[in-house]
């Protein structure tokens, strides 16, 4: 039996963007965005909105380990208008930490994913830039459009460089020593920003999430281990 704790408003430094049509905020690694089939015991960021915003609707959502900016709707005639145009003109950008050192400064993953829908395969796009090498691990600066289940996940994975820490699409062997390591069990992927036209006024809108602390800490323990400092 699980004991629920009322849905309480979210700390308002954890709202990104607001007007009268959309929300936007920042998840934290660990939160569910919707209630999915998992994870009972814990209450999505859906319901704590909804303590000052009774009407909002998700417009997309992030995996439970994954952190950043999610966007809303404040009611079912805006998502409407989202959802009409297939996501035209969105990107999303993220940053993750990944296992190897990779070679090529930039580039494209183009594998085909699985379809939302579980019929066949369809088109997937992921762009990425090298940020920082570090000993192991490689920062990286990656960008979406639409995007797939997983999309991130398994695009890097299918270069042979997956999130470390990532028990689905990483290497079982690699993540129990950065678990030892880093005395961690998540993956680090963090959505820092988003660009869309406005479903109202057409105006392009960008919103940043700043990396979480935690994030930042596990890449100075990297930095420090490669240094000989630990």
């Amino acid at each position: 039996m699980f004991l629920y704790t009322l849905p309480m408003p979210i700390a308002p430094e954890r709202i990104l963007f607001e007007d009268q049509w959309l929300l936007a905020v920042s998840k934290l690694a660990g939160e569910l965005v919707v209630q999915g089939k998992g994870r009972l015991d814990k209450l999505p960021l859906l319901d704590f909105l909804r303590k000052d915003h009774p009407g909002v609707l998700a417009i997309h959502r992030l995996d439970f380990e994954t952190s950043g900016v999610v966007v809303f709707a404040k009611s079912k005639g805006v998502l409407q208008k989202i959802l009409e145009t297939k996501f035209t003109g969105w990107q999303k950008q993220y940053m993750a930490i990944s296992l190897g050192q990779v070679k090529q400064s930039s580039g494209s993953i183009t594998f085909k994913l699985p379809a939302r829908s579980g019929e066949g395969k369809v088109e997937a796009k992921t762009d990425y830039t090298v940020v920082e090498c570090i000993g192991p691990v490689t920062l990286l600066r990656l960008t979406i459009e639409r995007g797939q289940r997983h999309q991130i996940r398994r695009h890097l994975s299918m270069i042979h460089h997956p999130l470390i820490l990532d028990d689905v699409y990483g290497i079982a062997k690699a993540n129990k020593e950065f678990g030892k390591f880093l005395k961690l069990k998540r993956f680090f992927l963090h959505a820092n920003r988003i660009t869309f036209p406005h479903p109202m006024t057409g105006k392009m809108i960008e919103i940043i999430c700043p990396v979480p602390k935690t994030f930042e800490a596990v890449l100075q323990k990297i930095r420090k281990l490669v240094k000989g400092g630990i």
